[in-house]
């Protein structure tokens, strides 16, 4: 795991190409603190920047920038390719000679394969998560490139007389001609998603790299091809894989990412997912997999002591962390550095947390992330299976009255009559969820659901001055994907956006804060081609989400400690708004700053901020969107 960054000028530029370098790859030292290098060639106007985190071959036969033996290529690489030995024995049997290996780091591998087979055809043999950045000093070409499910970022822009492109933000505003020009029509997706899909970011003409894309710049512009396609799976009407493929699958997806020349190890919830992967690790490891698992002294947001009676059980050497309100709140202003990007779903604050215990035993961890979005795990699919197919047949008028009568008691009645159900009924933020479920009443069709269940402001091109929402997979109805029913169209659009932009964007930038690789063997490429050819009954059943990974879950950990409700990774946001926050949010909401500053409707923006410190609605959610950009602005510019 590592980070790297680079330019191409398109005309003689004078700066000096070492500083700029050694500043662009400082920016994103926490990404690779064992080693950095740097390459430039004045001649053509390119130079490349490195940060090692050295996860396989320790030694310096790793370094990078790395240039292949015939010297025409010259490569950085973020990540891992896990199948890179078998890579290996494929070159060394099509050799007309014995190929001499310098040693034995993925990154050589790489090289041999892109002479060998050209960029493209290596990545479809690679199995892994990366980011890649490839200069051709014949054809005087570059080629950026990202795995098939955008674990890794890859930033990229042409401005002012140059092409840049980095592992994150923080090196582009390194570079002293980078203009960091701010984009409000991607703030309204920050709101929308409490993230920025790709390919947007946080600034005008500055892009991601989509997933399972390769880019290429020869100084005329930037051409895209696509490597790998998730839709091929999503529109493949063949369901013929069974329960005992799947494990099989699974199984050895879990031991190629347990490759690893530095110590091991996993997060572990207590959920399916996390529990089923460290399962199948310790069942291919001959001693003790180290895990880790997170714990609030809030029982309702507390889930340690299930992380516990699994590890208990499977014999692992577990760590727990209880972190306090003080600790837990100290990580807050950290955010605009690690995220690099305005981010606001909260559990980034439990996820860094959680990566920074774990840092201090291992160098990789490997997580449960993906199982949701593969095995029909979210509860809205459950609702969309079983509550939205008969509410869909109640006449739209009808539902749109009911929806009013909802919306019309507070949410603070709604907690009342909340805390009066029984016991199993109860759920925490009862009135916000009552509200929520207002606004699904009144939907037109389950594509309208889908947005209305994902989205944070529901109009924020309101909120934002200037502003106009761009088109994303989920806001545009003719990119999503063509699948049989409304619940594996919401599991697609997940893949293609919750999980990329959200999930994978936490993991990775909490993680890489701590200077750990995280891991993702749901992401298996293969695992998620099989996910998609067992039937959907195969995931959901009777109503019961999973199905298919409890099944192999309980040959290895009891049905009845997995077995309970699921709470998430959440935290106690909305109490600590209306507490140990005030004073730091009233800071950054105040409404004369936010008028001078000129990005937000300080009067919808106040407003809502009165009505959560008063208790009269639960904004939790909205106010983080608003608080993790106003915090970004403060840090950055």
């Amino acid at each position: 795991m590592c980070g790297f960054s680079g330019f191409i000028y398109k005309q003689d530029i004078s700066l000096p190409y070492q500083k700029v370098l050694e500043d662009m790859g400082q920016g994103i030292y926490s990404r690779g603190p064992d080693s950095g290098g740097i390459w430039f060639d004045e001649s053509v106007g390119i130079g490349l920047s490195h940060r090692r985190l050295a996860i396989q071959d320790l030694s310096p036969a790793g370094h990078q920038p790395m240039i292949s033996d015939s010297e025409r290529y010259v490569l950085v690489f973020n990540g891992e390719i896990y199948n890179h030995l078998d890579i290996r024995a494929s070159l060394n049997a099509e050799a007309k000679e014995e190929l001499i290996w310098k040693g034995h780091s993925d990154t050589e591998t790489l090289l041999r394969g892109v002479e060998a087979w050209g960029l493209e055809e290596t990545l479809r043999q690679s199995v892994g998560m990366f980011a890649i950045a490839l200069w051709d000093r014949e054809a005087k070409t570059l080629q950026l490139a990202r795995d098939r499910f955008g674990e890794k970022p890859l930033y990229y822009s042409e401005q002012n007389d140059m092409f840049i492109f980095g592992s994150e933000l923080k090196s582009f505003r390194a570079h002293p001609k980078f203009i960091a020009d701010i984009s409000r029509d991607s703030m309204t997706l920050l709101l929308r998603h409490n993230c920025i899909p790709a390919p947007y970011s946080i600034y005008n003409n500055v892009y991601k790299l989509m997933p399972g894309k390769i880019a290429t710049y020869s100084g005329e512009g930037v051409s895209q091809t696509t490597y790998w396609d998730p839709e091929k799976s999503f529109n493949n009407q063949t369901r013929d894989k069974s329960i005992e493929d799947l494990e099989a699958t699974l199984k050895a997806a879990v031991k190629r990412q347990m490759l690893s020349d530095v110590p091991l190890g996993a997060f572990l919830s207590g959920g399916i997912d996390s529990s089923l992967i460290v399962s199948l690790m310790q069942e291919q490891s001959d001693k003790p997999i180290k895990t880790f698992s997170i714990g609030f002294e809030d029982k309702a947001f507390n889930e340690a002591e299930f992380a516990k009676e699994v590890a208990n059980h499977l014999k692992t050497e577990h760590t727990e962390v209880y972190v306090s309100p003080e600790e837990a709140l100290s990580v807050i202003d950290k955010l605009a550095d690690i995220y690099d990007e305005p981010f606001s779903d909260s559990s980034q604050i439990p996820t860094y947390l959680v990566a920074n215990k774990a840092r201090e035993y291992v160098t990789v961890a490997l997580s449960g992330d993906a199982g949701d979005e593969l095995f029909c795990g979210y509860n809205r699919y459950i609702y969309t299976d079983k509550v939205w197919s008969k509410l869909s047949k109640i006449p739209l008028p009808l539902r749109q009255l009911g929806s009013k009568l909802v919306s019309s008691i507070s949410e603070r009645v709604w907690d009342k009559v909340g805390s009066a159900l029984p016991a199993k009924a109860k759920m925490s933020n009862f009135g916000a969820k009552m509200h929520k479920a207002s606004d699904v009443l009144g939907c037109k069709n389950a594509d309208e659901l889908y947005i209305n269940l994902t989205s944070h402001w529901k109009n924020p091109e309101q909120v934002i001055l200037g502003s106009r929402e761009p088109a994303t997979v989920v806001s545009d109805l003719s990119a999503h994907p063509k699948v049989d029913s409304s619940v594996e169209k919401m599991m697609a659009l997940d893949t293609l956006s919750y999980m990329t932009d959200d999930i994978l964007v936490k993991v990775d930038r909490a993680a890489m804060a701590n200077s750990l690789e995280t891991r993702v063997p749901f992401l298996d490429h293969t695992v998620f081609e099989m996910a998609w050819r067992l039937p959907l009954n195969e995931k959901l059943k009777d109503g019961v989400s999973k199905s298919c990974l409890r099944e192999i879950l309980y040959k290895y950990v009891p049905k009845d400690l997995i077995e309970r409700p699921k709470s998430g990774f959440a935290i106690p946001l909305a109490q600590w708004l209306q507490g140990p926050l005030v004073e730091w949010a009233d800071k950054l909401l105040d409404k004369d700053r936010l008028i001078q500053e000129g990005y937000f409707n300080a009067d919808i923006v106040s407003e809502m901020w009165q009505e959560h410190r008063s208790g009269k609605k639960n904004h939790q959610y909205h106010l983080w969107d608003i608080l993790m950009f106003q915090l970004w602005l403060e840090k950055n510019h």
